[in-house]
């Protein structure tokens, strides 16, 4: 059964999230905030494993709350929903530690997919479209700790093997498992393993977040 909390400061939002959610067998919801400072008291005692959250709301927003949720070293992942498909805080949310990100008019199905998605710790959004969405949009966002350094010099590449590194430079390109196997004349199982231990050597949460390791350590370059 996957919990989810509902952060909105929309009640017919949450009301709507809720029936959907509450209309299928492996999901419940076990909470509902107006504000980030209500998502984040709630995530700590909840413990829920996704957390929906939208980023306009009165006093502390989605981004910060993100933030400080995965910042507590939980299992709860974040699914940010805005309302803007092109929203530039939506991908500040990224770098706060979301999962992934999906818009409001999307299809419920689409919505309980990514839901599912995130709980398993895969990324909602395809490799290709964050490629493309982050190409568009890292001039928005701060820059990275490594900025100035080569890639082979920044620590959180410091312990991947060489086959390791080129996967996640090919991961921040946007290949899925299966190009990756193709390409690289791989088992689609070995390939799994590889990503499973750069998520891990390099403390990714999930293969958005090592999407954006490969740009912050200049393994990929926006174009």
């Amino acid at each position: 059964m996957t919990t989810v909390l509902i952060a909105d400061d929309q009640p017919l939002q949450r009301f709507g999230s809720r029936m959907l959610l509450e209309s299928q067998d492996d999901m419940t919801v076990v909470g509902e905030a107006a504000n980030g400072s209500e998502a984040v008291r709630l995530a700590a005692e909840l413990h829920p494993d996704v957390v929906l959250m939208d980023i306009r709301m009165p006093g502390l927003d989605g981004i910060e709350a993100t933030r400080r949720i995965t910042a507590a070293g939980d299992r709860t992942r974040i699914l940010i929903v805005t309302t803007f498909d092109l929203d530039e805080y939506a991908y500040a949310g990224l770098r706060a530690g979301a999962s992934g990100f999906l818009v409001k008019d999307a299809q419920p199905e689409e919505l309980l997919a990514g839901i599912r998605a995130v709980a398993t710790g895969d990324a909602v959004v395809a490799p290709s479209l964050t490629r493309r969405l982050l190409d568009a949009y890292v001039h928005h966002l701060p820059t990275g700790p490594s900025s100035g350094a080569l890639p082979q010099d920044d620590p959180r590449l410091a312990s991947l093997t060489d086959r390791e590194r080129e996967i996640l430079t090919v991961i921040g390109k946007g290949w899925t498992n299966t190009e990756i196997a193709t390409r690289l004349h791989l088992a689609e199982s070995t390939v799994k393993t590889h990503v499973g231990r750069i998520l891990a050597k390099t403390g990714s949460r999930d293969r958005i977040q090592a999407v954006i390791l490969a740009y912050d350590t200049k393994l990929v370059q926006t174009s």
